[in-house]
C-alpha cells in the first residue's frame, strides 16, 4: 500500500509538470533552501566558538550542524503543504518532505560512523559519495522509480564460469560488503581501544595485533557477505587465482614489504623512538607501517625506508637495549697547567650538569701531549635520545669557561717556533747543504 501511494505520488507529480502550480511551488521551495542554508550556516558561524568546548559539546554541535538544513527545510515544506493544500496541488511538498527528512536520517547515520570511526581517513574522504548513493537509493524508492530501475539493471547480466550474474546482483553485493566492512571496521575499532588501554601490552604488538584483527575481520567480512547475495566465490576462483598469479609476480616486492612489518612489529627489533642508521640513512623512528617505516633525521628530513631492507640488511640501532647516549667532549689546556686539577674540575662541572646521567658517572682522561698543549677528553651519558645533546654541550662549554678562568688555567693558541739564523749557522745548516745539491 504504502509502495502504491508513493507511486501515485509521482506519477501526480509528473502530470502537475503542465499546470503553473508547479512553478509556484518550485519557488517556494527555493525560498524554503535558502532559508534552511542561512540557518545552517548561523550554525557554522559557532565553530571557532566550540573548539575551547569538552569532546561531547563538540559532537553534539557537529550532530546539529549537520541536520539543521533538512530539519528546518521539512519543517517549512510540511507547513507550506498543509497552508497551501486548498489553495493549489502540492505534491511536490508531499515528495520533499519525505526526502528530505531520509537526508536528515542519512547524515546522522554516517556523523554516527565518522565519530564512531574517528582514526578513519577514508570514511572522511568518502562520505559525501556514500551518502549520496545511499540518498539517491532512497529517492528512487519513495518515487516509485526503484523497480523499474532494478530491472534495467537485472536485464544487463553475464556469466562467470557457472555463475549467472547481473548488474543488480553486482550492486547487493558491492552495498552488502560495504556494509559488513563497516561492521567490521566498527568492531577493529572496539579492538584497537582495548588494545591501547592494555598497560602490558608492548606499542609494537599492540599496533601488529591491531592491524592483524582489522585485515581478518575485513577478510571475514568479504567471504560472509558475497556468498549472501548469491555470489558463488567457487565460481571466482579460476578468474581469481589466475589474477592472483599475475599480481604475485608483480607485487612481490610489497608483499615481502608487508610481511617484513609484521615481523618488525612482532619481534620488537625496531621500536617508536628508536635511533637507527640503514646505510646512509640515520635518524630516530618516527612512524612503523606494515609496509615501511619512517625515519625522522636531526634536520628534520623524513626517510622512508621499506620494511624489506630494514629485515634483509645490517641495522645499527643505537638504543636497543639501552637508550642512553655517549658523548665526548674535548678539551685543550696549556703546559703550565696541573693535569690533576683539570681532571678534577671537568668531572665535577659533568656531575652539576642536571641533564647528564649519574650512573655511569662522568669521566675526563689525559688523552696526549699535543703541539700547543695538552689533550684532555671528557666522557659523560646522557640518559634519553629526547635531551637536547647540543644544549647540553653549550651549557657545559660555558661553566669550563668560567671555572678555568676563576681557577687560572689558560686555553693555548697555536704555538711555533721561529729562529734566526746567522750567516755562519745558515752557511752550516742541513737546509743549505740540499739546496746547493739541488
Amino acid at each position: 500500500m504504502f509502495d502504491i501511494a508513493l507511486s501515485s505520488l509521482a506519477a501526480q507529480l509528473i502530470r502537475d509538470l503542465q499546470s503553473p502550480d508547479t512553478i509556484w511551488q518550485a519557488l517556494i521551495m527555493l525560498v524554503i533552501l535558502g532559508v534552511a542554508m542561512l540557518a545552517e550556516r548561523g550554525v557554522r558561524d559557532k565553530d571557532k566558538l566550540m573548539e575551547n568546548r569538552g569532546r561531547a559539546a563538540r559532537i553534539g554541535h557537529g550532530g546539529v550542524k549537520r541536520l539543521v538544513f533538512p530539519l528546518v527545510a521539512a519543517l517549512l515544506t510540511a507547513i507550506a503543504r498543509e497552508g497551501l493544500r486548498g489553495v493549489m496541488h502540492v505534491n511536490l511538498f508531499a515528495l520533499a518532505v519525505p526526502l528530505l527528512l531520509s537526508l536528515a536520517c542519512i547524515r546522522f547515520v554516517f556523523f554516527v560512523l565518522r565519530v564512531t570511526f574517528l582514526q578513519s581517513q577514508w570514511l572522511r574522504n568518502f562520505e559525501l559519495i556514500f551518502s549520496t548513493i545511499v540518498w539517491c537509493v532512497v529517492a528512487l524508492h519513495i518515487t516509485g522509480l526503484l523497480e523499474p530501475v532494478i530491472g534495467l539493471l537485472e536485464a544487463v547480466s553475464f556469466s562467470a564460469g557457472k555463475q549467472k550474474l547481473n548488474l543488480w546482483i553486482i550492486l547487493q553485493g558491492v552495498l552488502v560488503v560495504a556494509g559488513a566492512m563497516l561492521l567490521s571496521l566498527w568492531l577493529g575499532s572496539l579492538i584497537d581501544n582495548r588494545l591501547s588501554h592494555a598497560s602490558g601490552l608492548d606499542n609494537n604488538l599492540q599496533v601488529a595485533f591491531s592491524r592483524l584483527a582489522k585485515a581478518i575481520l575485513i577478510l571475514l567480512a568479504i567471504m560472509i557477505a558475497l556468498p549472501a547475495v548469491g555470489i558463488d566465490l567457487t565460481a571466482l576462483s579460476v578468474f581469481g587465482g589466475a589474477v592472483g598469479v599475475g599480481l604475485g609476480f608483480g607485487l612481490q616486492k610489497i608483499a615481502s614489504n608487508y610481511v617484513s612489518g609484521f615481523i618488525i612489529l612482532l619481534e620488537r627489533s625496531i621500536r617508536i623512538g628508536n635511533v637507527i642508521a640503514v646505510g646512509n640513512d640515520k635518524g630516530k623512528v618516527a612512524k612503523i607501517t606494515t609496509r615501511y617505516t619512517v625515519l625522522r633525521a636531526g634536520n628534520g628530513v623524513e626517510s622512508l625506508i621499506p620494511n624489506e631492507a630494514l629485515v634483509g640488511s645490517v641495522v645499527q640501532n643505537e638504543t636497543y637495549s639501552d637508550s642512553s647516549v655517549r658523548h665526548l667532549l674535548a678539551v685543550q689546556v696549556s703546559y703550565q697547567d696541573n693535569p690533576a686539577q683539570v681532571i678534577e674540575l671537568l668531572e665535577r662541572l659533568a656531575k652539576a650538569q642536571p641533564e647528564i646521567a649519574s650512573s655511569p658517572e662522568p669521566k675526563a682522561f689525559f688523552m696526549a701531549f699535543a703541539d700547543s698543549g695538552i689533550n684532555f677528553e671528557l666522557l659523560y651519558w646522557l640518559d634519553s635520545q629526547e635531551i637536547n645533546g647540543q644544549q647540553v654541550r653549550s651549557s657545559l662549554n660555558q661553566a669550563i669557561w668560567q671555572a678555568f678562568a676563576e681557577a687560572g688555567i689558560s686555553f693555548p693558541y697555536p704555538q711555533r717556533e721561529v729562529r734566526l739564523l746567522s750567516a755562519d749557522e745558515y752557511d752550516k745548516s742541513p737546509s743549505k747543504s740540499l739546496s746547493e745539491k739541488d
